[in-house]
C-alpha cells in the first residue's frame, strides 16, 4: 500500500516516452539485477554522484520506491557521494509535493531525513555520504553513477561488482531561478520514469 498522492504520481508517468537511446543505457543496470535476482541473490544499489546532495537522493528514493511498487523484494537501494555535503533541501521539498511523507530527523549541516513511500514500509534514510560510507554496502553492489564528475572521477569504485553511467542532469543549474520549482519536479519525475522502466523489466 502506498500514499495515495504518490500512487497518483506514478500513475501518470509514462514509460513510452523513453527514448530507445536511453533504454539502452539503462539496459545493463536491468541485466545486472535480472541476474542477481535470478541466482536469488540480494541486489544492492549504490547511487553515486559527486557531492551526495541531489541527483543520487532522488535516484535512490525512486529506486526503492519502484521496485516496491512492480512487488520485488530483497532489494536494497542507498546513495554516495565522492565527497559528503547535505541533502538540499529542495530535494525533499519537491519529493514531498509529489507523494512522499518526509520526516527531518536532524538538524545541522547535514541533516538526516526519513522518507516514507508507504505507511507500513521502512523509509528510506537520506542525508550526505561519501559512497564508501559505513552506512553504504563495502561489496557485492552495482554502481550507479548518476553525473558526469562522479562516472569521470571514479573510475574504479571499491567494492562495486559493476559500474553503471546512467547520467541525469544537475537541477541545481536552476537554482535560484523562476524555473526553480519546476525543474526539480521534471529532474525528480524523469528519475522515477526510468526507475520504474527498469524494475518493470524484471520478471
Amino acid at each position: 500500500m502506498m500514499f495515495e498522492k504518490l500512487r497518483n504520481s506514478i500513475n501518470g508517468l509514462e514509460k513510452s516516452l523513453i527514448t530507445p537511446e536511453r533504454k539502452a543505457v539503462l539496459r545493463p543496470l536491468i541485466e545486472y539485477i535480472q541476474t542477481k535476482k535470478d541466482r536469488d541473490e540480494a541486489i544492492r544499489l549504490n547511487f553515486i554522484c559527486t557531492h551526495n546532495s541531489r541527483r543520487s537522493h532522488l535516484s535512490q528514493i525512486w529506486a526503492q520506491t519502484m521496485a516496491y511498487h512492480v512487488g520485488l523484494k530483497n532489494i536494497f537501494c542507498y546513495s554516495g557521494g565522492t565527497e559528503a555535503t547535505a541533502m538540499f533541501p529542495k530535494i525533499a521539498e519537491t519529493l514531498t509535493l509529489q507523494g512522499f511523507q518526509i520526516q527531518k530527523l536532524s538538524e545541522g549541516e547535514n541533516p538526516v531525513y526519513a522518507i516514507k513511500f508507504s505507511p507500513n514500509e521502512s523509509p528510506v534514510i537520506g542525508f550526505s555520504k561519501v559512497y564508501s560510507s559505513d552506512f553504504n554496502p563495502r561489496t557485492l553492489f552495482g554502481a550507479i553513477m548518476t553525473c558526469d564528475n562522479a562516472d569521470e572521477g571514479c573510475p574504479f569504485v571499491i567494492g562495486a561488482e559493476a559500474r553503471f553511467p546512467v547520467k541525469y542532469n544537475d537541477p541545481k543549474a536552476f537554482d535560484g531561478t523562476e524555473l526553480m520549482d519546476s525543474k526539480y519536479a521534471e529532474r525528480s519525475l524523469e528519475i522515477a520514469q526510468e526507475m520504474l522502466y527498469v524494475f518493470s523489466c524484471i520478471h
